[in-house]
């Protein structure tokens, strides 16, 4: 009778591990994607001029699109992933990070940051991120695909020299990209 107690606490507490276990780490998105196909973000389209009588369209100027201030590739890290980082100004002045392309793995609690952080190949480059300074711009929408995240007003993109796919479950990079200048 008592062999039997013994097993039964070992079954529950066995079952309570294994659902904690599949809570946090969520091993099913592994092999689940979520595909994100967004357009390239636009600024609200500002009234268009009236036309001149030298026979000018009210269009806007060539150029009127989003600039690119600041571009990457990303490279792997916890998880393999590819895919390009550009930081945008639009043309009404506020600005987006987009990702272009992106394939990674999925997982649980994945973030997207602009950060300060030399991006390190490796294992070394995997836990720097949260070292220094660092803006969240929101949960990643989807592992693969093209997706835009707004960038706060008051958040200098001059200040950040990288992006990263960070997992904040577990404090680790799927991927980063360094940040050049254009």
């Amino acid at each position: 009778m008592r062999r039997g107690r013994v097993w039964g606490a070992v079954l529950v507490v066995g079952v309570l591990l294994a659902g904690a276990g599949l809570y946090w780490f969520e091993p099913w998105k592994l092999w689940q994607d979520d595909r994100v196909s967004e357009a390239l973000p636009a600024a609200p389209a500002a009234p268009a001029a009236p036309a001149a009588s030298s026979g000018t369209s009210g269009a806007p100027a060539a150029g009127a699109g989003p600039q690119v201030l600041a571009q990457g590739t990303l490279i792997s890290h916890e998880h393999a992933t590819t895919g390009a980082v550009k930081v945008l100004r639009l043309a009404d002045g506020s600005l987006s990070l987009r990702l272009e392309n992106l394939d990674t793995s999925n997982g649980p609690d994945l973030r997207v940051w602009l950060t300060d952080a030399p991006v390190k190949e490796g294992v070394a480059g995997w836990r720097v991120f949260d070292d220094g300074k660092y803006v969240s711009l929101g949960k990643l929408k989807g592992n693969k695909g093209d997706q835009n995240y707004a960038i706060p007003a008051d958040v200098n993109p001059a200040d950040y020299t990288s992006v990263t796919i960070w997992c904040d479950r577990f404090d680790v990079s799927f991927g980063a990209a360094p940040l050049a200048r254009t």
